[in-house]
């Protein structure tokens, strides 16, 4: 018999794992999801549009004051975005393993779901405070830059965690029961 009290919170921190998963395979793996488009260039968790995918990158020297050593080094954090998507996965797991057979797996899933909505909303805030700066000093060098969806991508996977988080907490206390058959 299925743990009724576990579905809410398996199902957010699923949503939340596909979104996590969406940003982290943004630009330059997948063009359309970036965090900021400026002049065709889109930026994403490991790099931007004809660059290499790696941890931390440069900003193009394409765009005119872009290349500042903190921007530089605001994109190694950009790492917690699948962190976070592989820590929502885990918790994920633990759910099934909650809504499947014992308590212990949705004690497990909240926590894990805790510890993935810590990393998301550091990397959210991190991203858009980077991607914000840099969209701001395009735009007052006559560049046009608008924010892409990865941003809001990373926000509703964010609301997600909480609610998949609180959900599960509230989901211990569900009946755990079994039924004898006689």
């Amino acid at each position: 018999m299925a743990a009724s009290g576990a579905l809410p919170g398996l199902f957010f921190c699923f949503a939340a794992m596909v979104l996590l998963i969406f940003v982290s395979v943004s630009a330059p793996t997948w063009n359309t999801i970036s965090f900021l488009n400026a002049n065709g260039i889109s930026f994403g968790v490991f790099g931007y549009t004809g660059s290499k995918a790696h941890v931390g990158y440069y900003l193009p020297t394409s765009l005119p004051d872009s290349n500042s050593s903190t921007l530089h080094n605001l994109t190694y954090a950009l790492i917690l975005y699948p962190i976070a998507a592989g820590l929502s996965g885990i918790s994920v797991l633990f759910g099934l393993c909650g809504a499947a057979y014992h308590r212990a797996g949705t004690v497990f899933m909240s926590l894990t779901a805790a510890l993935a909505l810590l990393c998301t909303l550091i990397a959210w805030v991190i991203s858009t405070s980077l991607f914000g700066v840099e969209k701001q000093r395009l735009q007052d060098s006559g560049v046009s830059a608008s924010w892409g969806n990865a941003t809001w991508l990373g926000l509703g996977a964010l609301v997600s965690l909480l609610v998949g988080f609180c959900t599960a907490a509230c989901g211990v206390f569900g009946s755990y029961r079994r039924t004898r058959r006689y």
